[in-house]
């Protein structure tokens, strides 16, 4: 029986395939966040990724974690 993925764990995987499935590095994908329209709500921020850039949705939702966590952190 395989042991299920952490959260975490979940989201590392997702952002070490982005820049094979998209062609653009996470840090491309974090500045079009940070010009990205101004939303409060994340699945906002998804939706907009997805309608944009035809992103999938765990990748879309991956890269706004992404941002909030380095943005919290003040390493944006």
């Amino acid at each position: 029986m395989s042991q299920p993925f952490s959260k975490e764990e979940t989201h590392r995987n997702l952002l070490s395939r982005i820049p094979r499935c998209t062609g653009r590095d996470i840090s491309d994908w974090l500045r079009t966040l940070a010009d990205a329209p101004a939303s409060p709500r994340l699945e906002d921020r998804v939706s907009w990724l997805r309608r944009e850039y035809h992103l999938a949705y765990g990748h879309a939702k991956a890269l706004v974690r992404e941002y909030e966590l380095r943005r919290s952190a003040g390493a944006h």
